[in-house]
């Protein structure tokens, strides 16, 4: 399987971002909004839902990822502790609700009601996996109550 590379300028690109980074899991210190770069960059162990239905046995695997933002004017955390940087985060989805075109707010909600709110002049987003690659045996799950 190779890398995944992938870049999203409107909201159906952010959507298929947002679908292979379900589930990844990163600690807060692997997160940093960079002002005079206007940047916001984060590393995750992203999970490989790509791979999964493929005859593998009973393995899942997981892969650093990192991505990033360009364009970022303001970034907000909402119930995330900032002062535990080994806090872990479960990314359940990203958004992007455009405001001004092309400005607007992106979203990435965490679970445990955690957000992180980005205001992008222009959405550029960046994904890209980092070639390190695990197997797991543990596959995420979602209570669906």
């Amino acid at each position: 399987m190779t890398d995944l590379r992938l870049s999203a300028e409107d909201a159906a690109d952010l959507e298929i971002i947002s679908a292979c980074l379900q589930d990844a899991v990163t600690q807060v210190r692997d997160l940093v909004f960079l002002p005079h770069a206007r940047r916001f960059a984060m590393v995750v162990n992203r999970f490989r839902w790509e791979g999964e239905g493929k005859a593998r046995g009973h393995t899942h695997e997981r892969v650093r990822s990192g991505l990033h933002f360009e364009n970022v004017t303001r970034a907000k955390a909402k119930r995330i502790a900032q002062n535990h940087p080994e806090g872990v985060l479960n990314l359940l989805a990203i958004r992007f609700d455009e405001l001004d075109a092309p400005s607007g707010i992106v979203t990435l909600t965490f679970s445990g009601g955690g957000e992180i709110r980005l205001e992008v002049e222009a959405l550029d987003a960046h994904l890209s996996d980092l070639g390190l690659v695990w197997e797991t045996p543990n596959l995420p799950e979602h209570d669906l109550k």
